[in-house]
């Protein structure tokens, strides 16, 4: 009966691409909605998303669309795939277009809202209310996991039917999904391991080696958990696959966009001139600010974030950010 639930993917990303391929080849029925027509466009005709997902075939079976309202009609599971700061945009919309309520709704975005400083489960209650929603995260960068090599990743929600439904419809034989409850930690660990990213990737463009990624992957971890569990979270939660694992695939990952960026500032690229010339969004830049606020909201000390704030938004240089965390008062561990 399931493999009879109709399902919509909102967010043409590689992201939201592969996780409707993913579906697809399990039986589901998919939409795959995307807001700019010309780029559905040349995924109907192509069959590919050359944009976001290069040399990845897109099954015949999955309806493409930018029609949004055509995209949620009498839809059971909603996938929100849209980046964080478009996302209460996105929403909006979807109240406008007639969006089911009854609907089971997963957000796989992983970021922080901007000036309201709120987590994206936040943001979807916001506009649409007390739907039935759960979050995933993880290591999930979204080309392997279409080339079908093994990943794994979580899904919290506070409603254990929804955790287990959703477990059920994602998981495969190469993709295994475990459970959660903590809401809090596991969006939190997926948004702010970002920022860590960028630094080890201004690390990899000064030059510095693995003793220095150890470093700011260990202490970013320690820095992550201590405002997670500000907030509200399980500590325990960012030692696993929301925030440990996916800290080190985001760091490492010659995929991954916020070392990337990180990277290329190393080198000496202004921000601006990095996202100029990138089609597909590095979620760290927007989190560093927001995560910056929430450290000083919460009173929790976040070296790293803050270096790498003012790297992005206050010009220092990527040297000197790093002279400064190594010279910091002496301290425990």
């Amino acid at each position: 009966m399931q493999n009879k639930l109709k399902i919509a993917v909102l967010g043409d990303g590689g992201w939201g691409t592969t996780l409707a391929i993913l579906l697809s080849k399990k039986g589901f029925r998919v939409t795959l909605w995307g807001a700019f027509a010309e780029n559905i466009a040349s995924m109907n005709k192509k069959r590919l998303n050359q944009k976001f997902l290069p040399g990845i075939k897109i099954p015949k079976e999955i309806i493409l669309t930018s029609d949004l309202k055509a995209s949620l009609q009498n839809k059971e599971i909603i996938v929100l795939a849209i980046p964080s700061q478009f996302m209460r945009q996105v929403l909006k919309k979807i109240k406008l277009a007639g969006y089911p309520s009854e609907a089971v709704y997963l957000s796989v975005t992983k970021g922080i809202e901007m000036g309201t400083l709120k987590r994206i489960s936040e943001v979807i209650h916001d506009e649409l209310g007390r739907v039935q929603l759960a979050v995933l995260s993880g290591p999930t960068i979204a080309l392997e996991i279409a080339q079908g090599k093994p990943a794994v990743a979580v899904i919290a929600s506070h409603n254990q039917e929804v955790n287990n439904l959703l477990q059920s419809i994602f998981i495969t034989d190469r993709f295994r999904i475990y459970t959660n409850d903590d809401v809090i930690g596991v969006e939190l660990g997926g948004s702010l391991k970002n920022i860590i990213a960028i630094a080890c990737g201004i690390s990899d463009g000064l030059g510095f080696g693995a003793n220095t990624k150890a470093a700011i992957l260990a202490r970013g971890l320690a820095e992550i958990s201590r405002l997670g569990v500000a907030m509200g979270a399980k500590a325990h939660t960012f030692s696993g696959i929301s925030g440990l694992g996916d800290l080190v695939t985001t760091c490492i990952s010659e995929h991954s966009r916020n070392r990337f960026v990180g990277e290329k500032i190393g080198r000496g690229k202004t921000l601006k001139e990095v996202i100029n010339h990138m089609q597909m969004i590095a979620e760290g830049v927007p989190t560093a600010k927001s995560a910056y606020a929430l450290s000083l909201s919460h009173k929790v000390d976040m070296p790293i974030t803050k270096e790498v704030y003012n790297v992005l938004y206050r010009n220092k240089t990527a040297l000197k950010a790093f002279k400064d965390l190594m010279a910091r008062e002496r301290k425990k561990e």
